[in-house]
């Protein structure tokens, strides 16, 4: 973690209060969305960044609200286009910590393309997936993530679709970062932002949000303390996948698939459990097959590629590449073209 006190000194020193605007948070009480906002402002003073280098943007539904309740520049933009919003926001101003705010139904359901070129295209963007598995602005109806069967007001039958897992979506688009983290524990999504921010390339954290008026409790076996060791296994790099209330369980690769087994049990000890390696995309892909009741399910970072350059990057290049064979260019002539004449 940086501290605020390794600032460069021309930097101002910043607290969670400096990240705080004077709008009131209008969230329904014991929302996870207050959690997720509190781990934001924790974290951005962290950061070797102004607060006006950074421009929180969001699409449409309760998350969308976050760039009115942080003190930095900020658009709410419309249903599904925040992605496109903050690509034009980082291709027009490259030195921009851009981060992105929403909620599954606006980022995967109409926004589900935008999300998906994103990731292909390696900007540099920092999008936090609010999953609450449900629309919750527009009053309870299933969401892209919904689980088959869930009963709501546009499916009150329940549901027949099948729910997007958004980090197989993210690992087959590509994306060179993938993390998860769960509302309630503040001190891990600092943690994770912190990372994500400073990641070169598109990061992509899928949060496991409560909305308690209309879908509460759908992460609940991830969220309490007596259920959450054994539901849960925490990634460290380099250390293998452990898990339990007394740490007594692990995660073990037989031909090829993932397998939960019992430390000392049948011969089995640490050195035989899958090895967490945030390197293998391969491992990501694994991992978001990893679920309730058959698997625990992973939090942590799952993938982080360093290696890959970023699209604003590699645009800029070609830009100043292009002025340097071709020179700068006169935007009247190219607006005039050879197919114009004038009238006298």
């Amino acid at each position: 973690m940086i501290q605020p006190q390794q600032q460069a000194t021309s930097l101002p020193v910043y607290t969670p209060k400096d990240f705080t605007s004077d709008q009131d948070v209008r969230w329904c009480p014991g929302c996870g969305d207050y959690a997720v906002l509190t781990a934001v402002r924790k974290t951005l003073p962290n950061l070797l960044h102004r607060k006006e280098d950074y421009v929180l943007v969001s699409g449409i539904g309760c998350a969308a609200r976050f760039p009115y309740y942080m003190d930095t520049y900020g658009i709410h933009s419309i249903h599904g286009r925040g992605l496109a919003v903050a690509t034009g926001v980082k291709l027009a101003n490259p030195d921009l910590q851009v981060i992105v705010v929403s909620g599954d139904g606006d980022l995967l359901s109409i926004g589900g393309n935008h999300t998906i070129h994103l990731m292909r295209r390696n900007l540099d963007i920092t999008v936090m997936l609010l999953n609450n598995r449900i629309y919750g602005l527009t009053k309870g109806q299933y969401s892209p993530t919904s689980e088959v069967g869930k009963v709501t007001a546009s499916t009150p039958d329940g549901s027949i679709d099948n729910p997007i897992n958004p980090i197989a979506l993210a690992v087959a688009a590509g994306c060179t970062f993938i993390a998860r983290c769960i509302d309630i524990d503040i001190k891990a999504t600092n943690a994770i932002l912190e990372r994500a921010i400073a990641h070169k390339g598109t990061s992509f954290i899928e949060v496991y949000q409560d909305c308690n008026i209309y879908n509460h409790q759908a992460w609940f076996y991830a969220s309490q303390k007596d259920s959450r060791p054994e539901t849960t296994v925490e990634l460290e790099q380099g250390k293998p996948l452990i898990f339990g209330k007394d740490r007594d369980k692990g995660v073990q690769l037989i031909n090829g698939q993932p397998q939960v087994v019992r430390l000392n049990e049948n011969g089995v000890s640490e050195s035989d459990l899958l090895v967490h390696d945030e390197k293998n995309p391969s491992l990501a892909f694994l991992y978001s097959q990893m679920m309730q009741p058959d698997f625990p399910e992973p939090l942590g970072i799952l993938h982080a590629n360093t290696s890959r350059p970023t699209y604003d990057a590699q645009l800029r290049q070609q830009l100043d590449d292009t002025v340097a064979a071709k020179g700068p260019g006169d935007l009247r002539e190219l607006l005039r073209g050879d197919q114009t004449w004038e009238v006298t």
